[in-house]
C-alpha cells in the first residue's frame, strides 16, 4: 500500500479516533482513504453535511501533520496498518467499531502477529496474590496445549502485565494495547517488561491513539474495545464489579466472542465483577483448567509431570547448610498451603524465631521460589514450578 493512502489513512484515524464507525462509513461509501480526500469541495458538502465538524479537517494541512508523524514513527520502528491490509488483525477488522487502522511496533512483521488464536487475559489493577497465582496457572495451562495463543493484555498493574511476563516465561508470545501513543510506554514502571517484549518475536505494542496522546481516563475505555475485539476469547481473572476488565469482558461478550471468568469468594470485591458476569450467564466459570484449552478449542493441556517443589528446593540448596536447607523447605511449603501469609505469622504458626523466617524468605524471593507483595504477604512463584 502506497504512502498518500497510509497518511490518508493515519489522518481519518486522527479525526474519528473516537467515533471510528463514522470513518468506517465514509471507507465503505468511497472506497479507501485516499478516496476520502480526492473529493471535492462540493462532494465533502454533500458527504458530511453542512453542520458537521469533521468537514473542515479533511484538508492538506492535516495530511501534512500526518506525513511529519510518519516520519518519526519509521525512526521509532513502528508502522501503521490500514483496516483491510494483512497486518491488521482479522477478528478486530469484524468489529463495527473498528479503528481506521492501529500504531504497532513489534520486530515481527504485522501480517506474521496474527496467525495464531488471540486470547485476552485481564483484570483489576489491585491484584491478590489468589489472582496473581491463578493468572500464571491460567497462562501457564494454555502453554501447554497445541493452539499456544497469543497472549493480550492492556500493559497495565495488576493482572495484565502478570499475563504478559507469564507469557514471556511459559514461552507464548503477547501483545500490549495501550492507552497511549505508540512513542510513549503506561505505565512508565514497564519500561523494561515493554523491551523485553519488544526483544521477543511475535511480541508487540499496540494502538490506535496517535502519538502524543496523554493516558487520560477516557482513553481506557478506547483500548479496552481493542483487546476485547482482537481476541476470540477474554478470560478475567479478577476484577471488581465496575472494573476495566469487567467492561472489556462485557465488550468482549457484545462482539460474540467467548467470555471465561475466575471465580472468587462471595465477599471479595475484586472477584465481584468475575462472579457477576457468571450471574449473569454472560461468562463461563472457570472451574477445570485442565479442561480450559479445550474449551477454547485449542486442544487439550499436555500434562507435564515435574519435580516437586521440595524436590527442588533440595536440588537448589544442596551445598548449603543442612539448618538453612531445611529451614527453607519448611517456610516454602507452609507459604505454598498458605497463600498470602506474612512473616509474622509464619513465625507464629511454625514457632520460628523472626530473623530466621526474615531471612528464609529473603533466600527464597532472590532464587525465584517465593514472591511478597507491598503488604509482605508471601506466595509460591508459579513461573518456577
Amino acid at each position: 500500500m502506497d504512502n498518500y493512502e497510509i497518511l490518508c489513512g493515519i489522518t481519518l484515524n486522527r479525526i474519528f479516533g473516537y467515533e471510528p464507525a463514522c470513518a468506517s462509513r465514509l471507507l465503505e461509501r468511497f472506497g479507501s482513504p485516499g478516496a476520502v480526500f480526492s473529493l471535492s469541495k462540493s462532494e465533502l458538502d454533500e458527504a458530511f453535511g453542512p453542520w458537521s465538524r469533521f468537514r473542515a479537517s479533511i484538508n492538506d494541512s492535516e495530511l501534512e501533520v500526518s506525513r511529519r508523524e510518519l516520519q518519526a514513527l519509521s525512526g521509532l520502528g513502528c508502522t501503521f496498518i490500514l483496516k483491510g491490509s494483512p497486518g491488521y488483525p482479522p477478528l478486530l477488522e469484524e468489529c463495527e467499531d473498528a479503528p481506521v487502522g492501529l500504531y504497532i511496533r513489534s520486530r515481527t512483521p504485522p501480517e506474521e502477529l496474527w496467525g495464531r488464536p488471540a486470547v485476552s487475559v485481564v483484570g483489576t489493577r489491585d491484584l491478590s496474590p489468589y489472582g496473581k497465582e491463578w493468572t500464571e496457572k491460567i497462562v501457564r495451562t494454555l502453554s501447554l496445549t497445541p493452539g499456544k495463543p497469543l497472549i493480550v493484555s492492556g500493559f497495565a498493574i495488576g493482572v495484565d502485565i502478570t499475563a504478559h511476563l507469564a507469557a514471556l516465561a511459559f514461552g507464548l508470545p503477547t501483545v500490549a494495547v495501550l492507552p497511549v501513543g505508540i512513542d510513549d510506554i503506561y505505565p512508565r514502571r514497564h519500561r523494561t517488561a515493554a523491551s523485553r517484549l519488544l526483544d521477543t518475536d511475535g511480541c508487540a505494542l499496540v494502538t490506535d491513539f496517535p502519538p502524543g496522546t496523554a493516558p487520560v481516563a477516557f482513553n481506557f475505555l478506547r483500548r479496552n474495545r481493542l483487546i476485547a475485539g482482537i481476541s476470540q476469547a477474554t478470560i478475567l481473572s479478577e476484577s471488581k464489579a465496575q472494573g476495566g476488565g469487567t467492561m472489556t469482558a462485557r465488550l468482549a461478550s457484545g462482539y460474540g466472542r467467548e467470555v471465561y471468568c475466575l471465580p472468587g469468594r462471595i465477599d471479595d470485591l475484586r472477584s465481584a465483577g468475575c462472579n457477576r458476569l457468571i450471574a449473569e450467564k454472560l461468562a463461563e466459570p472457570i472451574a477445570d483448567i485442565d479442561a480450559l484449552g479445550a474449551q477454547m478449542g485449542l486442544g487439550a493441556s499436555r500434562r507435564v509431570k515435574s519435580a516437586s517443589l521440595e524436590d527442588k528446593l533440595r536440588d537448589a540448596y544442596a551445598e548449603s547448610p543442612e539448618g538453612v536447607r531445611e529451614g527453607a523447605i519448611r517456610i516454602a511449603l507452609h507459604i505454598r498451603e498458605h497463600r498470602g501469609i506474612t512473616p509474622d505469622e509464619i513465625c507464629r504458626d511454625l514457632g520460628l524465631p523472626a530473623g530466621e523466617v526474615s531471612a528464609a524468605v529473603c533466600l527464597l524471593e532472590s532464587d525465584g521460589f517465593v514472591y511478597t507483595d507491598l503488604l509482605r504477604r508471601c506466595c509460591i512463584d508459579n513461573k518456577k514450578m
